[in-house]
């Protein structure tokens, strides 16, 4: 049978990119982007920045790609392709943050990115080589939205985040220092209840902030969570959600998800999307 033009619906779809890290396992890094992007309706380009080894229970090793291949696919892809929004993820090394920065320029303020600065694994592994550290902190400005971990934040911003007092610090200084125009600081990682703290400088100029109450979903060490977060607030960006509703958004996706969450090998449990 042969399709007319009347039997054929064009529809648009959004298109989010990440950069990240590859995770064979598909709990987490790239792969995981792309399951999270589809799921939310969300069309998954992917950059390649560095290849993991690792299973369901730990990283062993990590090796970026060649900076000037990261540089290429980009530049690349770019240049066919202008995304709704860019997710950015483990980028394993000083000269791929740089040559993401080099290649990302062409779009500077143009498309709303969401930064997860992963620096270490669950496992504790290493995931940016610490000479990177001060390259990811340029990294940040003009970034629509970071989401450290409090140990991420505590890094970063070089302080201590044990309270809420010293979190809405840290907050701060990764507006106000740091550049980026939002910041998520996760609090899975506080005793008590995991509540979150977003910071967003607002249309005056003011640094508005807001803590998001949490609730500890006790099915266990769960994989690919920060991944998935992020990943889930740059879809709904992509989208055209606005910055809050977009996190509100992905925070209740990833909670549902962990709910769902399954065990595949003998480690942390996979993250299931509806």
């Amino acid at each position: 049978m042969q399709l007319t033009d009347a039997d054929l619906t064009i529809t648009a779809m959004q298109t989010a990119l990440t950069i990240a890290t590859s995770d064979p396992t598909g709990g987490a890094g790239l792969q995981a982007d792309l399951q999270v992007f589809r799921a939310l309706g969300v069309h998954g380009a992917g950059v390649l920045a560095g290849l993991s080894i690792q299973d369901s229970s730990e990283v062993k090793r990590v090796l970026p790609v060649f900076p000037s291949v990261v540089l290429d696919q980009l530049r690349t892809l770019l240049a066919d392709v202008t995304p709704d929004a860019i997710k950015l993820g483990a980028l394993g090394s000083d000269d791929v943050v740089r040559n993401v920065v080099l290649g990302l320029s062409p779009l500077a303020g143009r498309v709303p990115t969401v930064l997860d600065p992963v620096l270490y694994s669950s496992s504790g592994a290493l995931l940016l080589e610490r000479r990177a550290w001060p390259t990811l902190r340029q990294l940040i400005a003009g970034c629509t939205l970071v989401t450290p971990n409090l140990p991420e934040a505590e890094a970063l911003c070089e302080r201590d985040v044990s309270s809420r007092a010293s979190t809405e610090k840290a907050a701060r200084h990764m507006i106000e220092e740091l550049g980026a125009n939002g910041v998520l600081i996760k609090g899975g990682h506080r005793e008590g209840a995991p509540d979150d703290l977003l910071a967003v400088r607002d249309e005056s100029g003011a640094i508005q902030l807001e803590w998001l109450s949490g609730a500890r979903i006790d099915v266990g060490r769960v994989h690919g969570t920060g991944c998935a977060l992020s990943s889930a607030v740059a879809a709904h960006l992509a989208q055209g959600a606005g910055l809050r509703a977009a996190v509100v958004s992905a925070r209740s996706f990833v909670a549902q998800a962990i709910a769902s969450s399954v065990r595949i090998g003998e480690g942390a449990r996979f993250l299931v999307y509806a």
